[in-house]
């Protein structure tokens, strides 16, 4: 006899696990179409009221990441690296040749806390590589257009060594200064 109930009981827990798996998806398919919405003070433009522009854009100059030199390198400096706060180690700027290398080296840095501004002015990235004795402190390929600053802390005196490099034509600057 317990061989006939179990095919009633098999039916029976189907039967629940069938309700039970409609209502879950019966749940799951009413939280879908739920929003929440909520006054947030601001009031919402609707499609008929919101504003329609028809002027053009207009294309950014191509000429803004070009390198530059003589006065107009001057001013670009003025613009890119501001006057700081704090004291000012060392600061130095130039033109890179497309493919060109450069490596530079700081004055003697007492120990402590240091801002390394970065800036670019190419087409392409340039990648600066900034270490000290024992390692990189930044290796950074920065998109040309704005400055860049990296902190770092120096535990003893140090010089650091500065690699710039660039694919394209370009003007770099950076500056160290103390925080």
């Amino acid at each position: 006899m317990p061989t006939a109930q179990a095919p009633a009981l098999r039916r029976c827990r189907g039967a629940a696990a069938a309700v039970a798996l409609a209502a879950v998806l019966a749940c799951a398919s009413g939280l879908a179409a739920c929003e929440y919405e909520y006054d947030d003070g601001f009031s919402r433009p609707s499609p008929s009221q919101a504003a329609t522009f028809t002027d053009a854009a207009l294309p950014q100059d191509p000429g803004r990441n070009r390198p530059v030199i003589g006065a107009e390198l001057d001013q670009w400096l003025v613009e890119v690296l501001p006057e700081t706060q704090g004291q000012v180690f060392h600061t130095a700027s130039g033109l890179l040749d497309a493919g060109e290398i450069r490596h530079e080296t700081t004055t003697q840095l007492p120990s402590g806390t240091y801002a390394l501004t970065l800036v670019c002015r190419s087409t392409r990235r340039v990648s600066f590589t900034i270490r000290d004795k024992e390692s990189v402190l930044v290796d950074l390929s920065l998109r040309c257009g704005s400055p860049r600053v990296n902190v770092v802390q120096l535990a003893a005196d140090a010089v650091l060594r500065v690699r710039i490099e660039s694919l394209a034509p370009a003007n770099f600057a950076y500056r160290v200064s103390r925080i």
